[in-house]
């Protein structure tokens, strides 16, 4: 990636992918002035960083994804217990992709590099699966393929509600609430049976 940027630097690129993520939710057709607008920085600021509008959406996607998965390494999926793990992990989630909206759903912003973050995600959901499957948290007959495609959806339900996305303050400030919604309504699908 080359050398680390100034603190400055650093802080002008956080700008700009903030103030890119809120006006590209808001207009995908957008122009990197608007997004210069936005971060109250210079129009020729946010060309040096980002050659082009695909370098900036790239830029976006690695940093989104990143944060997706530190915020499910926070939940300390090997070690806690499942069934508080796996609902810090789900609140967390929705906190992050509630930032995140435009970004975590837009197909340009796939990359090679955000590929190999969202398959360590995908292998971890399953490795943190199995272990609640052995653990008794998840029936011994759930199928955990589906089992991680059901509670992607529910996460993806939880964060759109029903086709009407939720306010994303609501979503970061309800995170917990959604988190519990979640994981029962998951847990009664996928949970023992009898």
């Amino acid at each position: 990636m080359g050398r680390p940027l100034r603190a400055d630097a650093a802080r002008s690129v956080r700008a700009i992918l903030e103030a890119a993520e809120h006006v590209l939710a808001e207009d995908p057709g957008a122009s990197m002035e608007q997004i210069a607008e936005q971060a109250g920085v210079a129009r020729t600021t946010v060309h040096r960083r980002f050659a082009n509008r695909q370098a900036l959406i790239e830029a976006l996607a690695a940093s989104a994804k990143q944060q997706l998965m530190e915020s499910i390494e926070d939940a300390h999926m090997d070690t806690a217990p499942p069934l508080v793990a796996l609902h810090r992990a789900t609140a967390n989630a929705l906190r992050i992709k509630s930032v995140w909206r435009f970004t975590l759903g837009h197909p340009l912003a796939d990359t090679p590099l955000t590929a190999v973050i969202w398959s360590e995600i995908n292998a971890g959901t399953l490795e943190f699966l199995a272990r609640a499957q052995r653990e008794g948290l998840l029936a011994p007959e759930a199928d955990l393929m589906w089992a991680r495609r059901v509670y992607y959806a529910l996460v993806d339900e939880a964060l759109h509600g029903g086709g009407a996305a939720l306010d994303p303050d609501q979503v970061r400030q309800n995170a917990d609430a959604l988190a519990t919604l979640v994981v029962d309504t998951f847990l009664r699908g996928m949970g023992p049976h009898g």
